[in-house]
């Protein structure tokens, strides 16, 4: 790498680790703990590039941006931020920001994010103001720190203002209207209207027309579109191609990958017309360290409504984190709710919780498996789980792969960890080709390092 990088972050260590990584590279490194300091550097021309936390002693960040979009158009900021939600990549992707990375970040990566920034040419931008983010923006349960959902909400601030329709799909509770909702919300149609089809509306003969004068030119959401029946698709396929330029953005919800019922079950023509891009949003059981945050941010809304102030011992949030949640999000914010509710003390016992959700777990790892040392049987005991979770319903389609990529991916990284990072190692020791385990680490989406996590 060639170039000047300012950095801010309040935290030494962070700023420390980045100087000395990036000064190896072959970059000059200014850093700082104020925001006023980096403006005033940016102002005097200094900088390539610009890596900033959001929380800083003397202001945010993403406030920030139009600023230094003002003063130099065209210099690249990379956003870092501890404020693991969907709202903190929203706003960077509307403040223009380069490219946005959550805490705890892992070093390599931001290293080669850094060196595709100073590559980019710098390409003068119109500056923007400040993103206008609605008051219930931080209230909304999309929070998440895994890897899963970080991918998520960048997909979410791509898609978010253009005019490709979307289709969010995920189990029950998984929060894919909510998803809807944010798309409609963040975007440039924030002030026009957001409308949800409904099945009566479908059914009239009138009711397509009725849909499209609702939503004029805003967002226009078909929830549970795989629930409709063929000739209400039909009436969908006739109104979709009777859009013009200034129609509603179309949005769609499907609790199944309707990829795998096209043909009698689901017109191909009203997929593809809806899939212009697909978001899958996944099931808690797929991302279980978010569910101390998520409920920890329950407890919080919960007491800013008026209940009482309550917290989680430390043997009920760990059945909390360990229990299946078949309901997701939603039947965990209910939990909480109910909890807040009836708890007597300010600490939530494990026996509260048991009382409510029972003391059903799925597999966290080997300090809560059953005792066992077969693998195959470990995995088959996780199987008939899985499937009993389902409440007498089979799981989506595409269950092979889910299950292939589910054992794939802690085995890659457990192996990168034990070998330190060194990928030639760890493809020796998986006993496979090192070409092969860099792609399988790009698609799975792992984050590699040979040093420790910065938090």
């Amino acid at each position: 790498m060639d170039g000047t990088i300012l950095v801010a972050d309040d935290d030494r260590t962070i700023r420390t680790v980045l100087t000395q990584a990036l000064t190896r590279a072959g970059c000059k490194v200014h850093a700082t703990s104020s925001l006023m300091t980096l403006m005033r550097w940016v102002e005097e021309g200094k900088g390539d590039l610009v890596v900033s936390d959001v929380i800083m002693p003397d202001g945010n960040g993403l406030e920030m941006l139009p600023k230094i979009s003002s003063a130099r158009p065209g210099l690249p900021v990379i956003i870092i931020s501890a404020q693991n939600t969907i709202m903190t990549a929203i706003q960077a992707t509307e403040a223009d920001a380069y490219d946005y990375l959550p805490k705890p970040f892992d070093l390599p990566d931001l290293m080669k994010r850094a060196a595709r920034a100073l590559e980019r040419k710098s390409v003068a931008a119109t500056p923007k103001s400040a993103p206008s983010v609605p008051t219930e923006a931080d209230d909304l349960p999309l929070v998440g720190r895994t890897p899963r959902m970080q991918a998520l909400y960048r997909l979410v601030a791509r898609v978010m203002n253009t005019d490709l329709p979307v289709m969010i799909t995920g189990e029950s509770g998984t929060g894919k209207s909510l998803i809807a909702r944010a798309i409609h919300d963040f975007s440039d149609r924030r002030t026009l209207p957001f409308v949800t089809a409904t099945g009566a509306q479908l059914a009239s003969f009138d009711g397509p027309a009725e849909l499209l004068a609702q939503a004029k030119g805003g967002s226009l959401l078909f929830d549970e579109v795989g629930d409709l029946d063929a000739e209400a698709q039909a009436r969908v396929v006739r109104m979709l191609d009777g859009l013009n330029g200034s129609g509603p953005r179309i949005l769609a919800t499907s609790q199944q990958d309707l990829s795998t019922r096209l043909g009698d079950a689901f017109r191909s023509d009203l997929y593809y017309r809806l899939a212009g891009a697909q978001i899958d949003v996944p099931s808690l059981r797929e991302r279980v360290d978010d569910i101390p945050l998520l409920a920890a941010h329950f407890l919080s809304r919960a007491e800013r409504e008026g209940g009482s102030l309550r917290r989680f011992s430390e043997d009920a949030l760990g059945l909390v984190r360990s229990h299946p949640w078949p309901g997701n999000v939603r039947q965990l914010e209910n939990t909480v709710r109910r909890l807040v509710a009836t708890s007597p003390a300010e600490e939530i016992s494990r026996s509260e919780v048991e009382l409510v959700v029972g003391t059903a777990t799925v597999n966290l790892g080997p300090d809560s498996t059953a005792a066992t040392d077969d693998l195959s049987e470990a995995v088959e005991k996780h199987l008939r789980r899985y499937f009993d979770l389902q409440g007498g319903q089979l799981p989506p389609p595409g269950l092979y792969q889910r299950i292939l990529r589910d054992v794939e991916g802690p085995l890659i990284e457990i192996a990168l960890d034990a070998t330190g990072g060194n990928q030639a190692k760890c493809a020796d020791l998986l006993g496979i080709n090192r070409n092969t385990l860099r792609k399988k680490i790009t698609d799975l989406d792992i984050l590699v390092t040979r040093r420790r996590k910065l938090m």
